[in-house]
């Protein structure tokens, strides 16, 4: 990161690229305090981000309540899976906006249709993690846990969900990096808020200042994001710093 700045800063200041092209750290540095100051088409910039935060946090809770459950499902048995998995592998490999056009048709351009989308970007990955991670759990496992006296939901609770725990926050990472990125694409179709919508709309008035401003903060937060997922991680199951120790 520190060479990509280094390298930033040289080439603004030798003017080796069009300052229209690649404006310098400093016009960047001052744009983000326009954006802060005066935001941007009549809304503040914390407006914008809390917007676009807003839709994948419901998109993601939204996965996370239906995966996790309907995974664990699946691993266990499988005519669920036999009944859900033709249909995660029919849409799971099609690119996001590919369908998004079929979501705005009966949806509409509003939220719905991009949560919506989100949604369907973090349900798959999350919920073939969970049914890899049931169907992983050693069969010795769960016949001790059973002859111990444990069965149905205690034998869930107790053994299922905490083995698979590691690969359901692993898979949780996964999805939110994959709704977050269908979420800057999905906001540069069809939006009128939110920093996705606000870096395409910049750059038609070529202010490429404002482009770099919005793709720095969306890397901070998706930085940030990651970070925060691997610290509750290691919080969860502080098993896996020990493993891979």
């Amino acid at each position: 990161m520190a060479l990509v700045i280094a390298c930033w800063f040289a080439a603004s200041g030798l003017r080796l690229v069009n300052p229209a092209f690649l404006p310098s750290p400093g016009d960047v540095w001052d744009a983000f305090t326009e954006l802060v100051r005066e935001g941007y088409k009549g809304e503040t910039l914390m407006t914008h981000i809390l917007v676009s935060l807003r839709r994948l946090f419901l998109a993601l809770g939204a996965s996370l309540a239906v995966a996790v459950p309907l995974g664990l499902a699946a691993g266990t048995s499988r005519f669920v899976r036999a009944a859900i998995d033709p249909v995660i592998e029919f849409y799971r490999p099609l690119p996001p906006l590919a369908y998004y056009t079929l979501l705005i048709l009966f949806m509409g351009i509003g939220d719905e249709s991009k949560v919506t989308l989100l949604f369907l970007s973090a349900f798959a990955p999350l919920l073939i993690g969970v049914t890899f991670a049931v169907r992983k759990i050693p069969e010795d496992r769960l016949r001790a846990a059973r002859s111990l006296g444990a069965g149905g939901p205690r034998l869930l609770w107790s053994v299922v969900l905490p083995s698979c725990l590691p690969d359901i926050l692993t898979g949780f990472r996964t999805s939110t990096g994959l709704a977050y990125a269908t979420l800057v694409a999905a906001e540069m179709v069809a939006a009128v808020s939110g920093l996705g919508w606000l870096v395409l709309d910049a750059s038609k008035f070529l202010r490429n200042d404002i482009v770099f401003t919005g793709v720095i903060i969306l890397g901070a937060i998706a930085l940030a994001m990651d970070m925060i997922l691997r610290a509750a991680t290691r919080r969860i199951s502080p098993w896996l710093d020990r493993q891979e120790g």
